[in-house]
């Protein structure tokens, strides 16, 4: 997973981003040949996203969850992802295409998915004694000091200056 880091770290990422969370349940565990080629159909497209960068995807990470897998994607964009998704020459497709044929509303696996448009500037990360992990490695990693550690510290030290009120006459009297 690589190496622990010491102490405090953030992730910086420049610009808008998506976090796409995609996951199966196995609702039917007996039905091995409903749900096995659901999983496998993963691989590929992750397979072919990283070794495409210009797609659009930043970085991924997974779990095996009690009922399956869960996987949550950092992508460029929102277009890149449903770019992805809808190009019958990538892996997306046929893998959609043959879970409609051979799932579809049957009840044996389950799929989901939840996109979120992450503007700039508008996440909060902190890893505590941890490998670089997660929207930092999507982004890059930064060292947070005493003075920054909190959310509401780093939310203060990127704040813009503000100006003040101007006076008006009746202020000045």
């Amino acid at each position: 997973m690589g190496k622990v880091i010491p102490g405090y770290t953030t992730a910086e990422v420049d610009g808008d981003f998506v976090v796409f969370l995609i996951g199966m349940r196995i609702n039917k565990p007996w039905k091995l040949h409903k749900w096995i080629p659901v999983a496998a159909a993963m691989g590929p497209m992750l397979r072919e996203l990283m070794r495409r960068k210009e797609l659009g995807l930043m970085h991924f990470t997974s779990w095996i969850g009690p009922r399956g897998p869960i996987l949550v994607q950092y992508w460029r964009s929102v277009e890149q992802l449903e770019s992805f998704a809808r190009d019958a020459r990538l892996p997306h497709h046929p893998a959609w295409k043959r879970w409609n044929k051979v799932v579809g509303d049957s009840g044996d696996v389950g799929i989901w998915h939840e996109t979120y448009l992450v503007r700039d500037g508008g996440f909060e990360a902190l890893y505590g004694n941890m490998p670089t992990f997660g929207l930092a490695t999507a982004g890059t990693p930064a060292k947070l000091t005493r003075n920054t550690r909190t959310a509401a510290a780093r939310r203060a030290a990127n704040a813009a200056p503000t100006d003040p009120e101007p006076q008006t006459t009746a202020d000045a009297a």
